[in-house]
């Protein structure tokens, strides 16, 4: 038998100063998406996430809730890793930046490898420090003196610690983007990376003194215990430590490099820039892909609590089910830029798209197929070419669209036809479409909408057909 070809993708790992938000939830179906497509074609696949902790907005937040950093980490790091599973994403690891005996082995490895390789070195420095992009950041960057992410006037810091050069394999770099070696999408995304690998890349610090690190939480820097090293050396290399690197060789050698990183705009940088030079200077495998999905804005303007356009994914979910936000999520923001969420259209988009669209379409095709006691053929199908093609460019969005063109035919013949009227070999032939086409929407919808899939291939699984409860009741 020959042996399976595996895909390994992640999703960032967050920090875990704060209940998870609709971005979160966005990012996390995505790559269960792609995940399941994968699983689906036979992959030997693998899905890990993980809990950035080693970060002082982390302390922050703990000092703020009047909690000790370990207990705050304990609670928001089992949030986070519930969360997955409230939105169907079945990882094979979350791995967290505290874990002693499976993520700082790693680190310390890949520390190791790049001092070896004359790419770390210690030198005092004094710069602007954004606690909420966890990085240094240049005077040029920011607007009106204030971090334009987090619209944050940053700290004057200065210290002695260590730094990596970044700059040795700015031409490197260059070359491995520009030739798709390592392949950044959105095309946008790519283009902005090598203009800014052609300002110029500065070296940056990865570590931080013991009295500025997170209330004595992280790695330690290996031979100087008056350090620890800091976020980006440390959280990025749990896309290794979550796959056996440090621990597990076998696993290791297995599923790397990842053969996918599904991140938000906001961290690109450090996934395009700093992670593949951190590699290149251990001389280790670069990852394949790198995705980058835009923001979620509410109303057209950045959702903010202070504006009231907040969007509560636990909320939504409670109120409407989770597919109705996965289909949302994969359906309505585009999977490589920026989407818009409000409640209203989150309604408006159930009731046309799933109420009386899917749904309807199912319930009207069952009903009409066990009213004339026909039976159907059962055929085996996979998933259509172009909702294929649609999802390995990973516009998710594109490949829904497609599957809801097939829906709205379905509804026009029916309607053209008169199907509930036919009798004899028309009404056969109808509904022999009919159920032809529901089979093949289920599979699919399958990466996207798994529960409902299943309800569907149940219902319409063998030569005999029946009605059942509505996929998704109509709103009041």
């Amino acid at each position: 038998m020959d042996k399976k070809q595996k895909f390994y993708l992640t999703t960032a790992i967050p920090y875990v100063n704060g209940r998870p938000h609709v971005g979160h939830a966005l990012e996390y179906v995505i790559a269960d998406a792609i995940h399941r497509y994968y699983e689906m074609k036979g992959n030997d696949t693998r899905i890990i996430s993980g809990a950035d902790e080693n970060a002082l907005k982390n302390v922050q937040a703990a000092e703020k809730a009047g909690k000790g950093v370990k207990e705050f980490l304990d609670e928001h790091s089992k949030i986070f890793e519930g969360f997955y599973n409230k939105l169907g994403v079945e990882l094979d690891e979350f791995r967290r930046g505290t874990d002693q005996e499976k993520h700082w082995p790693g680190v310390q490895k890949l520390w190791k490898l790049a001092h070896e390789n004359g790419d770390i070195y210690k030198k005092a420095y004094t710069g602007l420090y954004c606690v909420g992009c966890e990085a240094f950041v240049d005077k040029s960057e920011l607007v009106d003196g204030k971090c334009p992410d987090h619209d944050k006037e940053p700290e004057v810091v200065e210290e002695e610690n260590y730094f990596f050069r970044l700059s040795k394999y700015q031409d490197e770099l260059r070359d491995l983007i520009g030739s798709n070696q390592y392949k950044i999408y959105p095309e946008k995304r790519k283009r902005e990376v090598l203009a800014f690998i052609d300002s110029g890349l500065r070296d940056f610090s990865i570590s931080r003194s013991n009295a500025r690190a997170s209330g004595g939480i992280g790695v330690p820097v290996p031979g100087d215990d008056t350090q620890k090293i800091y976020v980006w050396f440390d959280a990025l290399a749990i896309y290794m430590t979550g796959t056996g690197y440090g621990y597990d060789n076998k696993l290791w050698e297995k599923y790397w490099p990842a053969d996918l990183h599904v991140i938000g705009k906001d961290i690109f940088r450090f996934h395009a820039i700093y992670w593949p030079a951190m590699l290149l200077s251990a001389k280790l495998p670069l990852p394949k892909e790198l995705l980058v999905h835009g923001f979620i804005d509410s109303g057209g303007r950045k959702m903010s609590k202070s504006l009231g356009n907040v969007v509560d994914p636990y909320e939504v979910m409670d109120l409407f089910g989770l597919e109705p936000l996965r289909y949302y999520l994969l359906s309505q923001i585009p999977t490589l830029d920026d989407g818009d969420f409000t409640v209203e259209r989150f309604r408006e988009v159930y009731q046309a798209d799933l109420a009386n669209g899917l749904g309807n379409l199912v319930s009207r095709v069952a009903a009409m197929a066990e009213k004339s006691g026909l039976s159907f053929r059962t055929l085996s199908a996979s998933i259509d070419k172009g909702v294929s093609g649609h999802i390995e460019n990973y516009n998710l969005n594109l490949a829904l669209g497609t599957i809801w063109d097939k829906i709205r035919k379905a509804d026009e013949f029916i309607s053209k036809e008169k199907v509930w009227s036919l009798g004899g070999s028309k009404q056969k032939d109808a509904l022999e479409r009919l159920v032809t086409d529901i089979r093949q929407i289920a599979v699919d919808l399958k990466p996207f909408l798994p529960i409902t899939t299943e309800k569907i291939e149940k219902q319409f699984a063998g030569d005999k057909i029946k009605t059942g409860d509505p996929l998704f009741p109509r709103l009041s």
